[in-house]
């Protein structure tokens, strides 16, 4: 059985070296004068206030997603995985992102690649309504290596809290709403690499996924309006994007029960990867987003309007379990997978 923590990517660990960044990094929250740091570390965006407005700060990146790309020689859609990863987190807090700035580090200067990676930021920050006011493009050939053009790319969003920040409101009986993921999104990457370029070539055709290099690519999808209108026309009490990690994510929000006992069926790439690589459940589900890329947690009265807003997006999204009276994450009642 082939796991994450088999391919280098110990979640346990990594947590731990999180843990301890962020114990160095609050020493320096109270050093601003007149501002006051609300989140600054565990939460999917940190949050100052200064004088009456909230603020709230994000960076993410699109992992070695970017090394399919390269293989692929296909570089239009990672701009939009970047600034998805990032808009996504920011929202969980309940801010409107408004401005991001991006980072391109490689091993070659390519213009006509730099264009196409760009054009997916820009195509991206046009989705999310949102300004980009700047970045930095560094060429590293003795830190990142490689003879065909490879790089890492990632960003920083900016955001305005409008109303009320979504921290700790879950309750016992709120429903669990999951909106469909696009596929993969941008994480556990370096597992899927491990296994299906193992046995089939990105430009393979497979049944129900078609080429399987485009699938990988598939960008991941933008949940900002949807969110946004919510925000303005529910009574939200959690929101959780589902990404590196999978839904050990949700524990995020609050140390409650999370069952999961709605989920949708397994897209097929997931479905693949979980065969070709024997993968247990409980690993898959740690990993993946398992075709459900965003969570909302609201009361019962509030799921139809929920659902409504979604279908009015051209997206999809469906009850997929109800918070419980046990600290977790379960699925179909029983399956603990965290």
């Amino acid at each position: 059985m082939i796991s994450y923590k088999s391919v280098g990517i110990d979640l346990k660990k990594i947590r731990l070296s999180q843990n301890t960044i962020g114990q160095s990094i609050i020493s320096t929250h109270k050093i601003p004068k007149n501002v006051h740091v609300i989140h600054g570390f565990d939460h999917y965006a940190g949050i100052i206030k200064i004088n009456n407005l909230s603020i709230a700060l994000h960076t993410d990146g699109v992992g070695t997603k970017t090394l399919i790309a390269s293989l692929m020689n296909k570089y239009s859609t990672v701009g939009i995985d970047c600034v998805a990863m990032n808009v996504n987190d920011i929202i969980c807090v309940g801010a409107k992102p408004i401005s991001f700035v991006d980072y391109i580090a490689a091993n070659q200067n390519n213009r006509k690649i730099f264009k196409k990676i760009i054009d997916g930021v820009v195509q991206g920050a046009k989705k999310s309504k949102i300004a980009i006011i700047g970045g930095e493009t560094s060429i590293m050939p003795d830190l990142i290596s490689g003879e065909i053009f490879n790089f890492d790319l990632a960003g920083t969003v900016v955001g305005t809290i409008q109303n009320n920040i979504i921290d700790k409101k879950i309750e016992h009986g709120d429903n669990i709403i999951g909106i469909d993921s696009s596929g993969l999104h941008s994480n556990g990457y370096s597992l899927v690499r491990k296994i299906l370029l193992s046995k089939y070539s990105l430009k393979d055709k497979i049944k129900n996924i078609g080429i399987l290099g485009n699938e990988l690519l598939t960008p991941t999808e933008i949940y900002v309006d949807p969110i946004l209108e919510m925000l303005k026309k529910c009574n939200i009490h959690g929101l959780a994007h589902i990404t590196g990690g999978g839904f050990t994510k949700l524990l995020r929000l609050c140390q409650t029960g999370f069952n999961l006992y709605k989920m949708p069926k397994i897209p097929p790439i997931m479905k693949l990867i979980q065969e070709e690589g024997n993968i247990q459940n409980t690993e898959m589900y740690r990993t993946f987003n398992m075709g459900i890329g965003f969570c909302i947690i609201a009361p019962t009265t509030e799921t139809k309007t929920i659902v409504s807003i979604c279908k009015n997006h051209n997206m999809k999204c469906q009850k997929i379990g109800e918070i419980i009276n046990k600290i977790g994450v379960f699925i179909n009642d029983e399956k603990v997978i965290v």
